[in-house]
């Protein structure tokens, strides 16, 4: 199975792209349109896995495209920021799924083959899940970065004091 990751989150697209690869797909990464394009039609993936935010593009104007370059491919669009209008625009443009982010892994392989059951005798208890305070941790430098590291801005967003958020800002990350 060839999947092409479409992220333009370096560090988030090499860790879907280790864990799935354990999962026995063979990664390509891409990290913009142009990119995505160009790697799609070279590589032929079985399998897309598309963030719907991609710096300053829209991951659903790509939808499209890469339905119509590979017609066989399973198309998942990922998302921090889901709505009912985007999910409705992803399938109709031709998306084979919709997940919103934090997706744990069983939930995205699950959504990857297409199938309501895990691949490859995948046992759930070698899934690592993330802790509640990683998963906070997660979000707020997702939000971080959405806000281009604007302290203020970021915490209006997560509706948060700025002084509180500064200092889980300085705690260290915790571990998964």
């Amino acid at each position: 199975m060839k999947l092409l990751i479409i992220e333009d989150d370096i560090n988030l697209a090499n860790t879907l792209a280790r864990r799935l690869t354990k999962h026995g797909f063979a990664c390509q990464l891409a990290h913009n349109k142009l990119e995505a394009i160009d790697v799609a039609k070279n590589y032929a993936p079985t399998h897309i896995l598309l963030d719907m935010k991609l710096a300053d593009d829209n991951g659903l104007a790509l939808v499209a495209p890469l339905r119509a370059l590979l017609t066989d491919a399973h198309i998942v669009l990922l998302t921090g920021f889901a709505s009912i209008a985007t999910a409705v625009e992803a399938m109709r443009l031709g998306a084979n799924d919709y997940l919103t982010k934090p997706v744990d892994m069983l939930t995205l392989l699950r959504s990857l083959t297409g199938t309501g059951e895990p691949i490859d005798e995948l046992v759930t208890a070698d899934i690592a899940t993330m802790s509640p305070e990683r998963l906070e941790w997660e979000h707020i430098q997702q939000v971080l970065h959405t806000n281009q590291g604007n302290i203020s801005a970021t915490a209006r967003q997560l509706n948060m004091h700025r002084r509180t958020l500064q200092r889980k800002l300085q705690k260290k990350p915790v571990q998964q």
